[in-house]
């Protein structure tokens, strides 16, 4: 009778010790699941707790390539003389502090990976999908981990830090922002420059 009695408890306090047990790490794995950093190097468009901030879109579908840059922020530089006014700037410069997060205002591949030391310094060159477009960032500090020519990249992808490197000035670090229309033959630094403003704006400078 007493040897009943006593598997009775071995076999309760068993159970209850499993119960308890797994109810332990159902609840720690939830948990952990849910607190879970983002991943790093991810730009979303989502609200999400622990996502970055959304990416600022123009009307053209393209995103501000500087992150927590918004569309007010932006000044119309594309007409400047540059060189002691032996050029014209053809690009914005987005000006912010060094090391901001650099991202692809829109989806392509990486055509080219270039440094430029008297010019645009770190640069990346990256074709839309349909070939029609590129889009240039130049005087990068850096570029991002495992960026590479012939990789593919969405819209929001990190792409490097703003900096000054190349002719920018280390008082003044930003990013240069160009666009071109790209012809069926044009080379990487080839094709047509056209105004950014407009397409991350929605507005011409003093509209």
């Amino acid at each position: 009778m007493h040897k009943l009695a006593f598997g009775a408890i071995v076999l309760v306090t068993a159970a209850v010790t499993f119960l308890l047990t797994s109810l332990f790490w159902l609840v720690a794995f939830n948990l952990g699941g849910r607190d879970a950093p983002a991943a790093e190097n991810v730009i979303t468009e989502t609200t999400e707790p622990g996502a970055r901030a959304e990416l600022v879109l123009g009307p053209g579908g393209l995103a501000v390539p500087v992150a927590g840059v918004g569309v007010e922020e932006l000044v119309d530089t594309y007409s400047q003389a540059r060189a002691g006014g032996a050029r014209v700037h053809d690009a914005i410069d987005i000006v912010a502090p060094a090391g901001t997060p650099v991202v692809a205002a829109a989806e392509g591949i990486v055509e080219k990976l270039f440094f430029s030391p008297g010019g645009g310094g770190i640069t990346v060159y990256v074709r839309s999908p349909d070939r029609r477009w590129i889009y240039y960032y130049a005087h990068l500090r850096d570029y991002a981990t495992g960026l590479e020519e012939g990789r593919e990249v969405e819209r929001g992808a990190p792409l490097g830090t703003v900096g000054s490197s190349g002719n920018a000035s280390p008082a003044a670090p930003h990013l240069h922002f160009a666009v071109h229309r790209m012809g069926p033959d044009d080379d990487w630094h080839g094709g047509t420059p056209v105004n950014p403003f407009p397409l991350l704006a929605g507005r011409r400078e003093g509209r």
